[in-house]
């Protein structure tokens, strides 16, 4: 319990009270249950909202919320990531960029995209909404071990995620994602479509980030997930979740 505890301290805004024990390596197996979480409280927001406004406008609320109990971390992470890998810069240049506290062009505009397209997802899903809603932010934040298992970091001498890198991640570390996809079993085929969804968004921004800069930072993790969870929610609102 004092690992998830960690975890949603270190993840969110969420009172969570206190603990007394901080275990990185631990943390970060519970980084899908934050998810699980965090896409709890959206559905039922989504649930509550859809019975007072049209469903654009509680997918509205459900991106606003997702931004606000997350205290905008990963929106954060996407903008950084932007200004320092979307242009033409070498490893230590894009990292002096992703460092600095100043949004660029390139940033205020994957955030703004990025935040535009969600919002679209979200309002297109039909069928299993709330499967959606839920299990979705789970996924993208799970989608964090795999940068974390096959990418070094990029910032030795100390940063935000820098002990989310101490130790090897083993198979076992991987418990929470293989949770999400038995929750994701009571979708039937559209389950099919979630998990290929996933496997193909989280290797596509590894392989990004192995070929442009060979590294992972905390701000890269960030939008990570910010780019999983868009992309997920764009597939499942194609043609309707069904």
């Amino acid at each position: 319990m004092r690992r998830l505890i960690a975890a949603v301290q270190f993840m969110t805004l969420l009172p969570a009270g206190r603990t007394p024990v901080y275990e990185p390596a631990g943390m970060i197996q519970m980084f899908p249950l934050v998810g699980l979480l965090l896409g709890t409280l959206v559905a039922g927001a989504d649930a509550a909202a859809a019975g007072l406004w049209t469903v654009p406008t509680a997918a509205l609320i459900d991106v606003a919320l997702l931004a606000v109990l997350t205290g905008a971390l990963h929106i954060d992470g996407l903008a950084d990531t932007a200004d320092g890998l979307f242009g033409h810069h070498d490893r230590q240049r894009a990292l002096a960029i992703m460092k600095d506290s100043r949004v660029g062009a390139m940033g205020l505009t994957a955030v703004c995209l990025g935040l535009a397209l969600k919002w679209a997802g979200i309002a297109g899903i039909d069928e299993h909404r709330s499967l959606c809603l839920v299990l979705v932010p789970a996924y993208a934040r799970g989608a964090m071990l795999f940068a974390v298992r096959f990418l070094p970091y990029g910032r030795p001498d100390g940063g935000t995620a820098h002990p989310l890198f101490a130790k090897p991640l083993s198979p076992s570390a991987f418990w929470g994602l293989f949770l999400c996809l038995v929750l994701s079993l009571s979708g039937g085929w559209w389950a099919v479509r979630l998990n290929l969804g996933f496997a193909a968004a989280t290797a596509a921004v590894v392989l990004y980030y192995r070929r442009r800069i060979g590294i992972v930072t905390g701000d890269m993790l960030g939008a990570m997930v910010e780019a999983v969870e868009i992309a997920l929610f764009l597939l499942l609102s194609a043609g309707g979740a069904r």
